[in-house]
Parts: structure tokens; sequence; C-alpha cells
């Protein structure tokens, strides 16, 4: 038995302002979309264009408040072959969170909080 990653999901608060940070922050680009059939949920997925993995986001109409994300001690990790560019274009975008220089590594927070890991690709 053989079992291959597809996906991560996480739940968001603005759709469309998770889809556009993901693009603007990390290149991410919508592959599919369902809309449930009362519209009370749609799911996105992005893709990276390079692996078969995909971040589907969850945005569900009934929901008032954002999420609690307790600890936040989850979090999703990217690769990039330009560290150094990404970490100035994050800084820019004001989205850094946290930074460990002696690890090489920093992560940045989307719009709902949650925390995404930036590594340099070879480490």
């Amino acid at each position: 038995m053989k079992f291959c990653f597809n996906h991560n999901n996480i739940n968001v608060f603005d759709l469309e302002k998770s889809i556009a940070f993901y693009k603007e922050a990390l290149g991410l680009e919508e592959t599919r979309r369902k809309t449930s059939a009362d519209g009370s949920f749609i799911l996105v997925f992005l893709g990276d264009g390079q692996s078969g993995h995909r971040l589907e986001l969850t945005w569900i109409r009934d929901r008032e408040e954002p999420y609690n994300l307790g600890d936040n001690e989850i979090h999703i990790c990217f690769t990039t072959d330009d560290y150094d560019g990404a970490h100035k274009k994050h800084g820019e975008m004001g989205c850094i969170c946290y930074e460990n220089p002696g690890m090489g590594l920093y992560f940045i927070s989307d719009p709902d909080g949650y925390w995404i890991e930036i590594l340099p690709a070879k480490r």
C-alpha cells in the first residue's frame, strides 16, 4: 500500500483576501474550486505549479468571527530558491512574524494568523 501527499486544509475567514495573500506571498494559483449546492461553503485549492501538493482553503458562509488558532503549533513549510529575495518581499509585505537567523529560517503569517515557514531550497 502506497500513500502520496495530496493536500492540506485550512479554514479561512475572508476567502478573497486569503487567495490574494497566497498568490502575492508564495505565488500560489487557484487550481480548482468547489462551491456547495446550497452555497454554505466554498473550497479553493491552490498549487505551486511544480508539485502535486495543494493547499485547500475552506470558507464557510455562516462564519461570523475569525478562527481561534489556539497556540498555533502547526504550520506549513515552503522552500525557495531565492531566500534573500523572499525575505525582502515578505518584509515589505509586513507578514514576517518570527525569524531564527541561526537556523536559517523565518515564518510569515497569513490573514487568518496561520504561520508559514520559509526555508532556503539548499540547506
